[in-house]
């Protein structure tokens, strides 16, 4: 009788998968920071090291621990990842967004706020009515 094997040896390979052990130790900020930067830039610990001129575990250590940079280190790493130093560093200022409506349009939709929802989805019916009309009529023109 022949074995059967239980392994599954036709799963395809996965470039997304993680690789190495999970450290014990949580990242630092600053560590935290690059490594996000380095995933979104599709670069391994081993390709930023390599660009770096460092060995990869010394690299492995900026993503994990508290460490101290040299200026042209930061940078070369902030360009490597296509991020700023200062969103590296944490001090990147966001520009707040102007949301929503304004004037008296912010006023009212404050107001419906208030309401209970069942009104408010109503009241948000009825302008969505509104606009559909609107945008259907611009259509036209």
């Amino acid at each position: 009788m022949q074995a059967i094997s239980l392994t599954q040896t036709n799963l395809a390979y996965n470039a997304g998968m993680k690789t190495g052990r999970p450290s014990k130790l949580p990242r630092s900020d600053f560590g935290a920071r690059l490594h996000a930067a380095r995933e979104a830039a599709g670069l391994s610990q081993a390709q930023m090291s390599e660009k770096l001129g460092i060995h990869q575990t010394s690299y492995a250590a900026w993503e994990r621990h508290t460490v101290a940079l040299r200026p042209e280190q930061l940078k070369t790493v902030a360009d490597l990842c296509g991020v700023t130093v200062e969103h590296l560093i944490g001090t990147e200022q966001t520009t707040k967004r102007g949301g929503g409506p304004t004037g008296k349009a912010r006023a009212l939709f404050e107001r419906v706020s208030t309401l209970p929802r069942s009104s408010q989805q109503r009241i948000l019916a009825g302008v969505e009515d509104a606009l559909m009309a609107h945008e259907v009529r611009s259509a036209r023109s």
